[in-house]
C-alpha cells in the first residue's frame, strides 16, 4: 500500500467502512522487511516482539492518534518467525496479545502467530463458481451434511484429520451419500476443543490443528469440482475471554461493549463484540469477506443470532432500548450492514441466520426491513418434530399438531430444516437413541423421520452420524462410531439415506416451489388423530409432477388406507421405508395403485406399514381441464 492508500484505509477503519481490514491491519510483507499494525487506541505504548528479538520489547511502534492504529516497518523479522505485540495498558499493566488479523498461529497450547505467505492456489473450481452464479439458489435443492472437522475422523493417537487428509476421504464420501453441501463447524483458530470452535481468538487464521490455509484451500476447491458447496459456520456475536486475545484488548473495552453487562456473555461465558462500534463493524465485515473470497466459500451460517438482536437474550439483566423494546438496534443495524455489503460483492454467496424467535423478520431484503439473511434455521420445527419422534406412541395421537403447526408458518421465512450437532451432545441422546421402542422399531423411526425432513418444504440439514444412525451421542473430541457400519442395521440405513438423498435432487416436486412453499404443498389429511398418519401432496411446476406422502407414526399397520388423489389412473410406491433392502420386514413393495372414483372425487388404496413411510408417484393419470 502507498501512503495515501494507509491513510485512506485508516480513516474508513474508523467509520466501519473498511471492509478490507485484513490488507491494512496485522503483518504484511514490504520490499524491504514486513510492516505490522495493530489497533489499540487506549495502549499507553506498543511493541512487536517475537523470535527476531529474543521476545525483548526493543521494536517501539509508532501511534495514529486519529485511528489509534500503532505500526511499525522493520526488517528483522524473517517468514516463519513467530511474534506478538507487547502493550503497557492505561493502569501500566504490560500483556502479550496476539494478532487479531494473523492469518496462522502456531500449535496449541503455544499462541504466538506465525510470520506465514500462503502460496498462490491455483483455483480449478470455475465451472462450480460461474454455475452457482447463473442460477437461483431457493429453486434448488439442499441437502447439507453438518461436519465437525475435528471429530469426523480421528486418528489413532487421539489427533483429529487435518482436511488435506479430510479432502481425501470426506468429500468422495459426501459424494456417494448424495449430499448438496457440507457446513462445518468454525474452522478458525480456538484455544478449546470443548468450544466446538464456537469461541474464537484468531478469526483470520484455519486452527493449526486442522493443517494449512493451503490445504484448506484445496479442501473447498475438490468439493466445488465435485458438485458439493461449503458453508461454513461464523461467530460475529461474542468471543473468547482469553487475556492474550481480543478481550479488553488495550485495557480497555476494544472489541466489546463499554457496559459491562452489556460486555459479558453469561450463558457462554465469552465476551460479546460491540456492534455498534464502526471499527468492529470494519474488523467483522472484513473476516467475513476474507473467508468467502480467499477461500471461496459458499455461504456463512451466523451463530447466535437471537443473541445479537435482543437484548434480553442472555441470563442477566439488561435495559430497555430507547424505544422501549428489548431489540438490540445495534445488531440489527450491523446484520443489515453485513449482508448488504456481503450480498453486493456477492450475490450468489449464501447468508444463513441460527435464530430462534419470530418477533424478528430474518430473511429477505433488507429494504423490506428484515436482516437481508437467504435462509433461516427452523429451529421451532426441529424441537417440535424431535419431541414428536420422542414420544410413545400411545400419546402421539393427541400431539400431531407438533407435526403439523411448521406448516402453519413456513411461509413466513425460508428456512433450513436442521438436525443439528447441538441434538445429538450433552445427554440429549443420538437421533437413533431418542426413538421410542426396540432398536428394530428405533431405525424404523429414523427412516421414517427422515422422509418426513426430506419431503417437508424447506432445505435439509443433518449432522453427522445421523445417516447411518449412530447410538452414542456425539463426542467432540472422538471420532465418529465408524465401526457401527458392521452391523446390516446401521449399513441398510446408510443405504437407505443414500436412497432419499438421490431422489430428493431427482424429485423436482421435493424442491422447484420452494419459494411459494404453500403451492408446493397440499393436505390430504393433516388431522387424522384417529390412525395418527400424516398425508400430503408435494408439488412441482408441471400439473403431472407431484408426489405423495403418507406417514405413519403407529406400530399399527394400516390395512385397506384410502387416501384421495387429485387424478384419475395408476401410482407407483416410490418408497417404502420398510423394505428389507433399508431394514425392515417387506421383501417386496406394492403393485402399482389404480384410483377409483367416488361423486367426481378419486383415491386410492393401500397398506401403510407400521411405523413406515410411503412416497408415491404418478404414472399415468388424466388431467381435466376445468370448463
Amino acid at each position: 500500500m502507498e501512503l495515501k492508500q494507509v491513510e485512506q484505509a485508516k480513516q474508513l477503519f474508523t467509520t466501519g467502512e473498511n471492509f478490507y481490514a485484513h490488507h491494512l491491519l496485522g503483518a504484511h510483507q514490504t520490499e524491504d522487511g514486513y510492516v505490522f499494525r495493530v489497533f489499540a487506541p487506549n495502549a499507553k505504548q506498543v511493541w512487536l516482539v517475537g523470535t527476531f528479538n529474543d521476545w525483548d520489547h526493543t521494536l517501539s511502534m509508532t501511534k495514529d492518534h486519529e485511528s489509534g492504529i500503532w505500526e511499525i516497518h522493520t526488517n528483522l523479522p524473517k517468514e516463519g518467525d513467530l511474534y506478538k505485540f507487547k502493550l503497557e495498558q492505561q493502569n501500566g499493566r504490560q500483556v502479550y496479545k496476539i494478532d487479531p488479523f494473523a492469518i496462522r498461529f502456531e500449535p496449541r497450547p503455544n499462541n504466538a502467530a506465525i510470520l506465514y505467505t500462503v502460496a498462490t492456489h491455483k483455483w480449478r473450481d470455475g465451472l462450480y463458481r460461474g454455475r452457482n452464479k447463473r442460477s437461483q439458489t431457493l429453486k434448488r435443492p439442499m441437502n447439507i451434511y453438518e461436519v465437525h472437522a475435528g471429530s469426523w475422523r480421528y486418528h489413532w493417537d487421539g489427533t483429529p484429520f487435518t482436511f488435506k487428509e479430510l479432502a481425501d476421504e470426506l468429500v468422495p464420501y459426501v459424494k456417494e451419500m448424495g449430499y448438496t453441501h457440507i457446513e462445518l463447524m468454525p474452522v478458525m483458530e480456538h484455544p478449546l476443543d470443548r468450544s466446538w470452535g464456537y469461541q474464537l481468538t484468531g478469526y483470520f487464521a484455519l486452527a493449526e490443528n486442522y493443517g494449512t490455509p493451503e490445504e484448506f484451500q484445496a479442501f473447498v476447491d475438490l468439493c466445488h469440482q465435485e458438485n458439493i458447496g461449503v458453508l461454513l459456520d461464523w461467530v460475529p456475536g461474542h468471543f473468547c475471554v482469553n487475556d492474550d486475545a481480543l478481550a479488553y484488548y488495550d485495557g480497555t473495552p476494544t472489541f466489546e461493549y463499554q457496559d459491562e453487562n452489556r460486555a459479558q456473555n453469561i450463558r457462554w461465558g465469552s465476551l460479546n463484540f460491540d456492534l455498534s462500534k464502526p471499527q468492529v463493524q470494519s474488523f467483522l465485515i472484513s473476516n467475513a469477506l476474507f473467508w468467502i473470497e480467499f477461500f471461496h466459500i459458499d455461504g456463512l451460517r451466523v451463530d447466535a443470532v437471537s443473541s445479537m438482536i435482543y437484548l434480553d437474550y442472555d441470563d442477566k439483566g439488561w435495559e430497555p432500548n430507547h424505544l422501549g423494546t428489548n431489540q438490540n438496534l445495534d445488531g440489527v443495524y450491523f446484520l443489515q450492514k453485513l449482508n448488504a455489503v456481503v450480498k453486493l460483492a456477492h450475490p450468489e454467496v449464501l447468508m444463513i441466520a441460527e435464530e430462534s424467535s419470530s418477533e424478528t423478520k430474518i430473511t429477505g431484503r433488507v429494504e423490506d426491513h428484515a436482516l437481508g439473511f437467504d435462509y433461516k434455521w427452523d429451529l421451532g420445527w426441529m424441537n417440535d418434530t424431535l419431541a414428536f419422534y420422542e414420544m410413545d406412541p400411545i400419546y402421539r395421537q393427541y400431539h400431531l399438531n407438533k407435526l403439523t403447526f411448521s406448516f402453519m408458518y413456513m411461509a413466513n421465512e425460508q428456512y433450513i430444516l436442521p438436525l443439528s450437532h447441538d441434538e445429538v451432545v450433552h445427554g440429549k441422546k443420538s437421533l437413533l437413541h431418542k426413538m421410542w421402542g426396540d432398536r428394530y422399531k428405533q431405525f424404523s423411526q429414523l427412516r421414517n423421520l427422515y422422509t418426513y425432513l426430506l419431503t417437508h418444504p424447506g432445505k435439509k440439514l443433518s449432522f453427522m452420524g445421523n445417516e447411518w444412525g449412530q447410538f452414542l451421542e456425539w463426542k467432540y473430541n472422538e471420532g465418529l462410531e465408524w465401526k457401527d457400519l458392521a452391523d446390516d442395521m446401521n449399513k441398510k440405513m446408510q443405504a437407505f439415506t443414500i436412497k432419499m438423498n438421490a431422489l430428493y435432487k431427482e424429485e423436482q416436486a421435493l424442491w422447484e416451489l420452494e419459494t411459494s412453499p404453500q403451492e408446493s404443498i397440499e393436505f390430504i389429511d393433516a388431522d387424522n388423530t384417529k390412525d395418527v398418519v400424516l398425508s400430503f401432496i408435494r408439488k412441482g411446476k408441471r400439473k403431472k409432477d407431484f408426489l405423495i406422502v403418507v406417514l405413519n407414526f403407529t406400530p399399527q399397520e394400516q390395512q385397506d388406507f384410502r387416501i384421495k388423489v387429485p387424478y384419475k389412473g395408476t401410482y407407483e410406491e416410490l418408497v417404502n421405508t420398510e423394505l428389507a433392502e433399508f431394514g425392515g420386514t417387506w421383501t417386496t413393495g406394492q403393485a402399482p395403485f389404480t384410483s377409483v372414483s367416488e361423486a367426481g372425487e378419486h383415491f386410492i388404496d393401500m397398506i401403510v406399514p407400521a411405523l413406515g413411510a410411503l412416497i408415491i408417484k404418478p404414472t399415468a393419470i388424466t388431467i381435466t381441464r376445468k370448463k
